[in-house]
């Protein structure tokens, strides 16, 4: 392996160079597509296990890391929010020494970005970050890996981020800067993203030559593109917030009107779960255009190909 990622944290997208972050591509790409022998991919993690500590529920997260560890034969071992109570029943800090020392690598879905930091900070394990409220890093990998394979040279590709600027957004930010695609994102007012991920992807577009705009309309933000990513409006742990976030996200939905702005063979983009008839219709979900699908299986090939790199 030209680039292993042994010993790394992976807590947010910029913790990887670009050509790490190819190299994960490549390896997923190469075990997604069979190239690799079976009995080499089962060796990679033999006798290896990978702590899975979540704080919220899972789908996509969850059963790509469980079953990427079963096909590089190791094991994955799942402590949910009622085995852990983290911060509760003792601290982070603990938590992470006690952990490192019994498991080969952390994959933490946690509320608070910060405890994950901490968590990295005491763990002798390497962490991933399985999301936090700042960033969903592997969710990064999995969308511009499905754009390359959908677009090519991600370079010449311009995309579009329409709803809200969270935790997904940070990190689809990051990585579209990072491999210079040209990217608009439109929110709402008061729901852009925050100040610092912008700060971070601007110093990155110096050097991958892309572009980012930020602004509040969304027809503008799709027009020719060739790829729209969105995202649900009222996320876990927000429901108070639902009935007024609905109100301030309306004129936001991705819909068959909104898609014919972009490209004729424009791709749509969905993290997953989606509210269908909320963030995005039912049409553009069963449309022939989207991707989100394609999408949500990359996930088990670049979490494989990360813990390959990290384990291997």
């Amino acid at each position: 392996m030209a680039l292993s990622l042994a010993g790394r944290d992976f807590v947010s997208v910029t913790d990887l160079t670009r050509e790490q972050i190819e190299e994960i591509w490549r390896v997923a790409a190469a075990q997604k597509s069979g190239k690799v022998p079976q009995g080499e991919q089962l060796s990679v993690a033999r006798g290896r296990t990978l702590a899975l500590l979540f704080d919220k529920s899972s789908l996509r997260t969850r059963v790509g890391f469980e079953v990427a560890m079963s096909q590089l034969g190791g094991h994955a071992l799942y402590c949910g929010p009622g085995d852990v109570r983290i911060g509760e029943r003792e601290p982070v800090a603990d938590i992470g020494r006690v952990l490192g020392r019994m498991v080969d690598a952390i994959a933490a879905r946690l509320s608070s970005h910060e405890s994950i930091l901490e968590l990295a900070e005491w763990a002798r394990a390497p962490v991933i970050n399985a999301m936090s409220n700042l960033e969903h890093p592997c969710q990064a990998l999995a969308d511009l890996l499905t754009v390359r394979e959908h677009k090519g040279d991600l370079g010449q590709v311009t995309a579009a981020w329409v709803g809200d600027g969270n935790n997904v957004c940070h990190s689809f930010i990051l990585m579209c800067a990072m491999m210079g695609v040209h990217l608009r994102v439109a929110t709402p007012a008061t729901y852009e993203p925050r100040p610092e991920i912008v700060a971070k992807a601007e110093k990155l577009l110096k050097e991958s030559g892309g572009r980012l705009e930020i602004g509040g309309d969304p027809q503008a933000a799709v027009r020719g593109v060739d790829v729209i990513s969105t995202d649900v409006w009222v996320s876990a742990g927000m429901e108070e917030q639902a009935t007024r976030r609905r109100i301030d996200f309306r004129g936001f939905q991705v819909n068959a009107a909104l898609l014919k702005e972009a490209k004729p063979d424009a791709i749509v983009l969905h993290c997953l779960p989606a509210h269908r008839g909320e963030e995005i219709t039912d049409e553009v979900m069963e449309g022939p255009q989207c991707a989100a699908f394609d999408q949500a299986e990359n996930r088990l090939h670049t979490q494989r190909a990360l813990l390959t790199l990290m384990l291997g």
